[in-house]
């Protein structure tokens, strides 16, 4: 920057830090943390409803002004000067595409009244790929900066509390301390998710864009298999208002049944859990991106959907299965169990796991070559309510695909890192993150620090110049005493936690993908395996190809199993194919999943039914069972729906992307 800039000093400061987004204060219990999560409803105002309306100067080119209009969806820009717009390109900014709100000032003496405030902005190109855009407006209204500051975090604070679902006060002051404080996210990467990109994918689309939308966020890097596991076992969960894997579901299934091995895995479980699409199936992600609004997505589209969908915040109930295993072992499953044509599939594919989500494509084909069937007794226990008939969704083109949105970046840099894990970013921002940890495409220098306190990066690169911005955020205030510190958090240490030690429980065994608990909720609706199952059950025995038991609505990114599935319906949802179904069928079927019309094809081979409970019984002597994904032992298990029983980060429900 150049010698002659300066920032402000501290003693003309006004609570900045407030000007970030909270899911609010720190409650004491998971379940309070959870009913935190959701934020108070919208005020009853009309879409086109304006809320704030102003002309500002722009930057860099001081020259232009524009007339802003804030509505309860979306910030309407109209270029006053050199030339109004007929037609404006970029005027319409729905608030869905929006990550967050800064508020800036010069360090140009020359420039010393005025303030300016910064909007970051992710929309959609022409051929559907998002992109960065930092929009910077120049407040200069008043004759001193007092005054111009004051209207700056007001237009900041306005789009920050639109864009959390807080309501504005009907005729009151719009001030910083309308917003709660930042929350405490640990993130949980695991580098070899996908092809492997999932760290380069997170230090440059997730953390700087998270970071633009205030969040406070402690992040660790998954060393081995079940890593995940380990750590959550040991840690403090008051101490963290929600968990983020940034991997494939595998990572999130490990999270999970983490919480089941702790002592207090009642409370535990309530612990709001959410998922940034890194891995190869991404079918949680899949269901949150079409539950958030947004178009079908793969790769980086669907990675910057999920982390736009968590920077607003808000949760829903996650339904959760409890799974018993011939063993009598248990685990939680929040996607689905699958035996035949998917298991073999998902398996037997992951030797093509460098390809991505291509690999089960392959893995599709090499299966459809080698159809097997498998005989088997599927029962379960109907549901009291019908859910309404699937309804197809749109789909994308099958021509685009993970590989053609995401071509790999250079590797990364190695960082240093100690046994535990490989990089912690620690509260609160601004973060003492190795160098070459937040880097942007393109440019000769690392991105600066971003800051939580109403501030924001210097925006370098934002105007081309790298050394030419006169911006820089306003300068942190001291944590207030109620803040949490980062000296207070618990210590993430290696190895099975005191408390599962003194239980006197064995802790699962590392590195085993079906290593489960005998912990977790009562299944009263499940009789022991191998006993009579009770009246009001309906069995199926027969020749299957596959089949599958899900909870939401997605199988993968880009294949809808259940389009009418929703995350706390309460119910899993069994779709079955019998034997005899020709390759050629059982293809049309797949690639129809893909808008999730397969059920409207009128296949005879294909069964639905909606339950609360199932069993299945493999006859065959062999095959593949997986759960969530992950394999576990070859055969009988059974599974009971519990609705609510985990909580979901899913951001606000169908989210506009076009203000009518």
């Amino acid at each position: 920057m150049n010698g002659h800039l300066e920032t402000e000093e501290q003693g003309d400061q006004r609570p900045d830090q407030e000007l970030t987004w909270s899911w609010g204060h720190r409650p004491r219990s998971a379940l309070d943390r959870a009913k935190a999560m959701a934020p108070p409803p919208p005020p009853p105002l009309a879409a086109s409803t304006p809320l704030l309306h102003g002309e500002f100067g722009s930057f860099p080119a001081r020259s232009s002004r524009f007339a802003l209009t804030l509505t309860p969806q979306a910030l309407h820009i109209q270029r006053l000067r050199p030339k109004p717009e007929a037609r404006p390109r970029g005027g319409l900014v729905p608030l869905a595409e929006v990550s967050g709100c800064c508020t800036l000032r010069s360090r140009s003496p020359s420039d010393a009244a005025a303030a300016y405030f910064c909007i970051y902005t992710y929309p959609q190109g022409r051929r559907g790929g998002r992109r960065r855009a930092a929009r910077t407006f120049r407040v200069d209204g008043a004759a001193t900066y007092a005054e111009n500051r004051a209207e700056a975090q007001r237009w900041a604070t306005a789009l920050m509390c639109l864009l959390r679902g807080l309501p504005l006060p009907g005729d009151g002051e719009i001030t910083p301390e309308l917003l709660p404080k930042p929350p405490r996210l640990l993130l949980l990467v695991n580098p070899l998710g996908g092809r492997g990109l999932a760290w380069q994918w997170c230090k440059t689309h997730v953390l700087p864009m998270i970071s633009e939308a205030g969040l406070s966020f402690n992040l660790i890097q998954t060393e081995r298999q079940n890593h995940a596991r380990e750590l959550v076992q040991g840690l403090r969960l008051s101490e963290w208002d929600g968990i983020v894997t940034v991997s494939g579901d595998g990572l999130l299934f490990e999270v999970l049944n983490g919480f089941l091995d702790r002592p207090d895995w009642e409370e535990a479980v309530k612990t709001p859990v959410g998922i940034l699409p890194c891995g190869s199936g991404n079918a949680l992600a899949g269901a949150v991106n079409q539950h958030g609004g947004f178009e079908p997505a793969l790769g980086v589209d669907l990675l910057l959907n999920c982390s736009l969908l968590l920077c607003r915040g808000g949760s829903r109930p996650l339904d959760l299965m409890s799974v018993t295993l011939a063993s009598g072992s248990r685990c939680l499953s929040f996607l689905s169990v699958a035996w035949g044509f998917v298991s073999d599939v998902d398996i037997q594919s992951e030797r093509f796991r460098a390809l991505g989500s291509a690999r089960f494509t392959l893995g599709t084909v090499l299966g459809l070559a080698t159809l097997h069937t498998y005989r088997g007794r599927l029962s379960y226990l109907p549901a009291t309510v019908e859910p309404t008939s699937p309804t197809p969704a749109r789909g994308l083109p099958r021509a685009k695909s993970e590989l053609t949105l995401a071509p790999a970046p250079a590797p990364a840099p190695p960082v240093a890192h100690s046994p535990l894990h490989r990089s912690v970013s620690d509260l609160p921002l601004p973060l003492p993150l190795p160098r070459p940890a937040l880097t942007s495409p393109g440019s000769p220098e690392p991105l600066p620090i971003l800051s939580l306190n109403g501030g924001g990066p210097e925006l370098a690169g934002d105007w081309g110049g790298a050394g030419d911005a006169p911006l820089s955020p306003d300068p942190p205030l001291p944590s207030p005493p109620s803040s949490p510190k980062a000296a207070l958090l618990s210590p993430i240490t290696e190895g099975v936690p005191e408390t599962l030690a003194s239980s006197g429980l064995p802790p699962p065994t590392p590195g085993s993908p079906g290593a489960v608990s005998t912990r977790g909720p009562h299944d009263h609706l499940l009789p022991p395996l191998g006993t009579p199952l009770p009246p009001g059950w309906v069995t199926l025995e027969g020749d299957f190809v596959l089949m599958l038991a899900i909870s939401p609505s997605h199988l993968g990114a880009d294949l809808v199993a259940a389009p009418h599935a929703r995350f706390d319906d309460g119910l899993v949802h069994l779709c079955w194919v019998r034997g005899g179904i020709s390759r050629a069928t059982l293809l049309r079927l797949f690639l129809a999943m893909e808008r999730g019309s397969h059920f409207s094809l009128g296949c005879p081979q294909l069964g639905y039914a909606a339950a609360r409970a199932f069993r299945l019984e493999p006859l065959t002597p062999r095959g593949v069972l997986t759960v969530d994904g992950e394999q576990v032992e070859y055969g009988p298990l059974q599974a009971q729906m519990h609705p609510g029983l985990g909580t979901l980060l899913t951001g606000p429900p169908g989210c506009p992307r076009r203000e009518p």
